[in-house]
C-alpha cells in the first residue's frame, strides 16, 4: 500500500495542482481533497470530500480514509467567495485547531505538512536584515493573516509535542508570485498605479508557484539521504526586489503617499473592492522582509527553479503591459540622448 494523502484547500488553485501533480507520483496510492467549496479546478483522480475543516466532521473524514499523510493547504490570506476577513480567519485559526485535534486522535497519521508564510515574522523599522527560522520578530504581527499565520504554527508546535511520533514540516513561503497568482501582494501589483510609502523602497523577496509544488512535494514524502524534511524551513527564491524596480519591471507608475495618510489610501481601496491594503501589507510596502534559506538547502535539500527576480519576471508576464512599459521608457530614453547628443553637435 502506498501513501493516502489528504490535502486541505483543494479549491484554490495551487492546492489544485497540488493534488495533480502528487497523483503522479509511485509512492501516493490515494489522495484526498477536502474543501469547503466545490473546486472549479479538475482534481484529476483525487476523491473529492466537500467537508469544513472548521468542523469536528474532519476527523470522520481521516478515519474513513485511513490517511497518514496532511497536507494544510488551507492557510491563506485572500476569502475564497463570501465572508471576508472574518471567513478567512476563522478557517486559518479554528479550522488548523479542528485539523491538529483529528490528527492527534488519529492512530494512521505519521505526516503534516502545514504552509505557513514568513509573514509571521512581520515588517518594522528595527527588523534584522535578515530574518532566520530561530530569529524571534521585533514586534509580533498585530493583526491579519500575518497574526493567523503566528496563531496557527503556535498550534502546530503543540501538536508536535503532542505526537512526537509524527513527522511535522512547517514550510514559510515568501510572497508567492506566478501567472496564477491569487495572494493580496499580487492584487496590490496588478494595481495599474501603486501607491507606494513617501521615503521607503523595500526589499522584496518571492517564490515561483511552480516552486511551492515542488518544495511541497519534497515534504510530504520519506527525507532522501542526507535531508531532513521535518521542523520549519523558510522558502523563498535566490536574491531581493526593490519595490521600484518591481513598479519599472511592471510598467506601472508609484505614486508615493506620506506615512500618515497611507492608512486612508489602504481604507479607500477596501472600500472600492481593489485590493486587500492591509495594515500589514502597508508594513511590508514599508519596511520589507528578507529572510535566510540556508536551512531550505542544506538540510530540507531543496534548491528553487526560480530566483526572486525570475520568478517576478514570470508574473509580470502575465499581467501585461502597464501604463509605462519597460521597453517604450528605455526607447524614449534613448531617444532623448540622441536629441540631447545633436544638440551638442
Amino acid at each position: 500500500m502506498g501513501k493516502v494523502v489528504l490535502v486541505t484547500g483543494v479549491a484554490r488553485q495551487l492546492g489544485s495542482r497540488l493534488v495533480r501533480r502528487i497523483l503522479r507520483d509511485s509512492e501516493v496510492d490515494r489522495v484526498i481533497g477536502v474543501d469547503a467549496v466545490t473546486p472549479e479546478h479538475s482534481l484529476g483522480g483525487a476523491d473529492f470530500v466537500r467537508a469544513d475543516i472548521r468542523q469536528p466532521a474532519i476527523a470522520r473524514v481521516l478515519a474513513e480514509h485511513s490517511v497518514d499523510t496532511v497536507v494544510h493547504m488551507d492557510v491563506t490570506g485572500t476569502p475564497l467567495g463570501a465572508g471576508g476577513r472574518t471567513a478567512v480567519k476563522e478557517t486559518n485559526v479554528i479550522g488548523t485547531m479542528q485539523l491538529l485535534g483529528a490528527c492527534q486522535k488519529s492512530p494512521t497519521v505519521e505526516r503534516l505538512v502545514v504552509k505557513s508564510s514568513t509573514s509571521m515574522y512581520g515588517s518594522a523599522p528595527r527588523d534584522p536584515a535578515v530574518f532566520t527560522e530561530t530569529t524571534p520578530p521585533k514586534s509580533l504581527p498585530s493583526g491579519g493573516f500575518a497574526k493567523d499565520a503566528v496563531e496557527v504554527e503556535g498550534y502546530v508546535r503543540g501538536f508536535a509535542r503532542r505526537r512526537p511520533d509524527v513527522a511535522v514540516c512547517v514550510l514559510r513561503f515568501a510572497n508567492i508570485l506566478g501567472p496564477a497568482a491569487d495572494s493580496p501582494l499580487a492584487e496590490y501589483l496588478s494595481l495599474p498605479v501603486l501607491p507606494t510609502v513617501f521615503g521607503y523602497d523595500p526589499r522584496l523577496q518571492f517564490v515561483h508557484e511552480d516552486d511551492v509544488i515542488d518544495v511541497l512535494r519534497i515534504a510530504l514524502h520519506e527525507p532522501r539521504r542526507g535531508t531532513l524534511n521535518s521542523g520549519t524551513f523558510n522558502i523563498a527564491g535566490d536574491g531581493v526586489l526593490l519595490l521600484s524596480q518591481c513598479s519599472r519591471r511592471l510598467g506601472r507608475p508609484t505614486v508615493p503617499v506620506l506615512l500618515p495618510a497611507v492608512t486612508w489610501v489602504g481604507s479607500a481601496l477596501r472600500t472600492l473592492g481593489v485590493t486587500d491594503f492591509s495594515p500589514e501589507q502597508i508594513r511590508l510596502l514599508t519596511h520589507g522582509r528578507v529572510v535566510s534559506t540556508d536551512q531550505m538547502r542544506e538540510t530540507l535539500g531543496f534548491v528553487p527553479t526560480y530566483t526572486t527576480a525570475e520568478a517576478f519576471t514570470d508574473f509580470a508576464r502575465s499581467r501585461g503591459a502597464g501604463l509605462l512599459p519597460p521597453e517604450a521608457v528605455a526607447d524614449a530614453v534613448d531617444q532623448f540622448a540622441t536629441l540631447v547628443s545633436k544638440e551638442r553637435i
